[in-house]
C-alpha cells in the first residue's frame, strides 16, 4: 500500500502535525521515510499513519492505476 505525498502533505498541514509529532506517537522514522517517498508500507503501518492524523487511510492512499 503506498500513500499519496500530497494528500498525506494536506492530512499533516489539517491536523496540524509534523514528522516530529507522529514519531511522538511511535511511528517509526523508517516508515515515514517510505510514506513520503510514495514507497509500499503494510497496512497496519498505513492505518497506524491515517489515526494519528484523524483521517480515514483512504484519504490519503494513491490511487490504485487501472
Amino acid at each position: 500500500m503506498k500513500l499519496n505525498k500530497t494528500r498525506l502533505d494536506l492530512a499533516l498541514a489539517r491536523a496540524c502535525k509534523s514528522a516530529r509529532d507522529l514519531r511522538q506517537e511511535g511511528i517509526p522514522p523508517s516508515t515515514l521515510t517510505r510514506a513520503t517517498r510514495g514507497e509500499e508500507l503494510t497496512a497496519k503501518s498505513a492505518g497506524r499513519i491515517a489515526r494519528a492524523l484523524g483521517v480515514d487511510v483512504a484519504e490519503i492512499m494513491e490511487e490504485a492505476k487501472q
